[in-house]
């Protein structure tokens, strides 16, 4: 089903907003070309509920599934007409922060729980992206977000970044030049997933915020109360490296 090409300048324009207003959730330029991308999270839909949005150097966006065995890519243009899905996708979907991104939850001025994206590969059949909760050893469950369980799917994830309950800690890291470290979890599958946890070896200050020296698991294992290593430990483990390097890659 299609609607007119009135609709078709709309989405061109949804697209537009999309990529200038949500900049935490762009995918920088590929290697291989000026391509821009950013995904896109609507569950009315059947399939994995994520959607990838290309913005192309012809002047066009191209709207797909996440999955290529979901569906076909969509050129979203002004003069072309959009299906309503995708017309929906693009004017209701959630956009995901980039693959890699390192966010913080403040509670009471402390981010003392770090959120994770993993995108992975987008030629792959995987699910979708990935936001892992990774909670300050010793804290307390609930000063974690309301979202801990299933972070993508509250849908008011940009709601909490206007209100700054959701900070961007890339600079932050940055700044503090080693003062964070990511350690790879040691299983190889998971580890090829994204996972693995954080140790900030001193606080990190920001002007409204800061966050606490200590070491940053997925939430999980510290509800099932698995044993947590020694920072020390952690540190002297394959993989583990400068958290602001990483972030930067």
């Amino acid at each position: 089903m299609f609607v007119s090409a009135l609709y078709g300048a709309a989405s061109f324009a949804a697209c537009l907003r999309l990529f200038r207003s949500y900049p935490l959730a762009v995918t920088p330029v590929y290697a291989s070309g000026w391509r821009r991308s950013i995904v896109l999270r609507h569950r009315a839909f059947e399939g994995s509920g994520f959607y990838v949005l290309t913005q192309d150097p012809a002047g066009h966006f191209t709207l797909r599934p996440w999955r290529l065995d979901e569906g076909e890519s969509q050129e979203i243009s002004p003069g072309t007409p959009v299906p309503v899905v995708s017309h929906r996708v693009i004017t209701e979907g959630m956009p995901v922060p980039r693959d890699g991104s390192l966010l913080g939850w403040v509670c009471d001025r402390q981010a003392t729980v770090l959120l994770s994206v993993y995108h992975g590969d987008l030629t792959s059949q995987a699910d979708g992206p990935q936001m892992r909760v990774l909670a300050m050893v010793g804290s307390e469950p609930v000063r974690w977000p309301p979202f801990t369980a299933s972070p993508l799917d509250d849908g008011r994830l940009w709601e909490y970044v206007e209100r700054g309950e959701i900070v961007d800690l890339a600079c932050l890291v940055a700044c503090g030049g080693g003062g964070a470290s990511w350690v790879p979890s040691q299983h190889p599958g998971r580890a090829g997933q994204g996972h693995g946890c954080v140790v900030v070896h001193q606080n990190l200050r920001a002007e409204d915020y800061w966050v606490p020296a200590g070491v940053y698991m997925d939430h999980w294992m510290l509800r099932e109360g698995v044993p947590t290593p020694a920072a020390s430990h952690l540190l002297t483990l394959p993989g583990a490296t400068d958290l602001s390097r990483r972030l930067a890659s």
